[in-house]
């Protein structure tokens, strides 16, 4: 029997098993969510993505890209990817990456990345609109106790980027990246507060400039 979904359970943490939490994936309503499991409690997370979500996820991962690409740093970006350790966790975060040595791990037919073979991402980005107190709170010490190195969190409300630098189970909020090295989350944040007004070629010119500086 598949787990229901109802208004109790979406986007909120409820306790389950893992079983319990594979079911719940498959019901169809919820193959159109987000979810997460840890610790026997799973969320499934259902958001209208509007447009200022939409556009800060885009702007985002072409920001990263354009620097990466600019710097000479190997990575590869993952899309809303599923990653799971069976029985243990499971993440969907909005943007994530794989970077430098870590790369090229992933096999490109890979369906859900199984984190008991395969290493976790370097960098964790979850795009913040209705989800925001969850994303700072408690996916933060999710992706703490995983050990993720970088967690960024984007609050498309008030259109900031906030880094964190995890390490030793805690985190601590950067202003610069040290796995994107030399990038300024300022930068990253003034490009997402531009992109509200102006184009984004016209935003990706002025990320030219400020990356080559």
């Amino acid at each position: 029997m598949v787990a229901s979904t109802n208004k109790s359970t979406i986007n909120n943490w409820v306790s389950g098993d893992w079983n319990q939490y594979l079911e719940s994936i498959n019901n169809p309503i919820d193959q159109k969510a987000k979810t997460y499991y840890y610790t026997g409690e799973y969320r499934v997370e259902i958001a209208t993505v509007g447009n200022s979500h939409a556009q800060a996820h885009s702007m985002l991962n072409h920001a990263i890209y354009l620097y990466a690409t600019l710097r000479g740093i190997a990575l590869n970006g993952k899309d809303n990817c599923s990653y799971h350790h069976p029985k243990i966790f499971a993440i969907q975060p909005d943007l994530s990456f794989y970077i430098e040595d870590n790369a090229n791990i992933i096999p490109w037919e890979t369906e859900i990345i199984d984190l008991s073979q395969y290493p976790l991402p370097d960098l964790v980005i979850e795009v913040s609109d209705s989800s925001l107190s969850d994303d700072l709170g408690r996916k933060r010490l999710l992706y703490e106790d995983l050990g993720i190195s970088e967690y960024w969190i984007v609050d498309v409300n008030s259109i900031q980027v906030t880094a964190f630098k995890i390490e030793n189970r805690g985190s601590r909020r950067i202003k610069e990246s040290e796995i994107l090295s030399g990038l300024k989350i300022q930068t990253s944040s003034e490009a997402l507060q531009r992109s509200k007004n102006i184009n984004d070629t016209k935003v990706s010119s002025w990320l030219l400039q400020e990356f080559q500086k």
